[in-house]
């Protein structure tokens, strides 16, 4: 993965992805320093499929989902989507990609516009786009409402008679509509009771499979991560750690912050020991991170290397990469 070279079966490549954001200070709003929020990520997500992104509030994974889809401008790196490359395109270029990178917000409520009827909302890219003709645009949308289980008559209804599970479905409606290839899910069942939550997500996948769609599932729930995901990438402090199969990651978890992050993980079984890994001391801020390995001043295993020496990324078997330096001396296990 530390060569970017553009692979049909991918829709999306990302290399050395940052985001940086300025800190100013005084009356003239120099610049002091930034705040790493995405510090040179890499990875590579294969069409058709979802990968998971997951770590602690505040790790980046919502900026990495708005940065490659341009939301925020690029600091540096690289972003393929289908071989182009998203970094350079200019601004009339980038607004006809627009319909095929689209965005499901976390939060249903503020996401839409109290001010729009729900056909208003879920059609008014459709026009600006020219998806479909004009006399063709009312049975469309019909249609788009149907797959996402909203009843045709909800278009002249507004966001504050649905609820929560509701409104989701519009928000992913209106995400449908521009007949997407790839789909940024910022933790869209977060905000939602559980049981809704299922019906969100069994409702992504129906759609993933109809549309052979490709998600980027952001999330803090490794459950619902679990339950929908492909691939998994961790992420810690603007950094992924690891990155993997969703098989490999739940089965042979690498990365000491991995192994934390399931330790969380509730077993509903009374009977059942949990050996829970408790982190010690508080985030580093992403402004400041500390030298070395970012995760040392939090990590059991940390040895004199770590806080000196940034570990580079290392793949410990097929398709399953770690950052850490207890792996530096791992080969690549096959299955020969």
């Amino acid at each position: 993965m530390s060569e970017l070279i553009h692979n049909d079966e991918n829709i999306l490549e990302v290399k050395d992805l940052k985001k940086y954001f300025p800190i100013k200070n005084g009356m003239m709003q120099r610049m002091v320093g930034s705040v790493k929020a995405v510090d040179g990520i890499t990875f590579n997500i294969k069409r058709g499929t979802t990968m998971g992104l997951v770590g602690e509030s505040g790790c980046g994974k919502t900026t990495v989902g708005r940065t490659i889809l341009r939301l925020n401008e690029i600091t540096g790196g690289t972003v393929l989507f289908n071989g182009v490359d998203v970094c350079k395109l200019k601004k009339d270029e980038l607004r006809k990609l627009r319909p095929k990178m689209q965005l499901i917000f976390q939060d249903p409520y503020s996401s839409l516009s109290p001010r729009l009827p729900v056909g208003e909302i879920i059609g008014e890219a459709v026009r600006e786009h020219k998806i479909v003709p004009e006399n063709e645009f009312d049975e469309y949308l019909e249609h788009i409402m149907s797959e996402c289980g909203l009843m045709s008559y909800y278009k002249d209804r507004y966001p504050h008679e649905f609820s929560g599970g509701q409104r989701q479905r519009i928000c992913i409606a209106r995400a449908l509509a521009l007949n997407p290839d790839f789909v940024v899910c910022d933790e869209p069942v977060s905000a939602l009771d559980v049981s809704i939550q299922a019906q969100i997500i069994n409702l992504l996948c129906d759609l993933q499979e109809q549309h052979n769609l490709t998600y980027l599932f952001i999330s803090h729930d490794l459950s619902v991560v679990e339950h929908i995901s492909d691939t998994i990438g961790v992420m810690y402090l603007g950094n992924l750690v690891e990155f993997g199969t969703k098989k490999s990651i739940f089965a042979n978890p690498l990365h000491p912050y991995t192994n934390a992050l399931f330790s969380a993980i509730p077993i509903p079984d009374p009977d059942v020991k949990m050996n829970r890994v408790i982190l010690q001391g508080n985030i580093p801020s992403p402004a400041n991170p500390p030298k070395g390995c970012k995760f040392h001043t939090r990590c059991s295993q940390c040895m004199q290397r770590c806080k000196e020496e940034a570990p580079v990324q290392r793949e410990v078997e097929p398709g399953h990469f770690v950052v850490c330096h207890l792996y530096e001396n791992e080969v690549v296990k096959t299955d020969a």
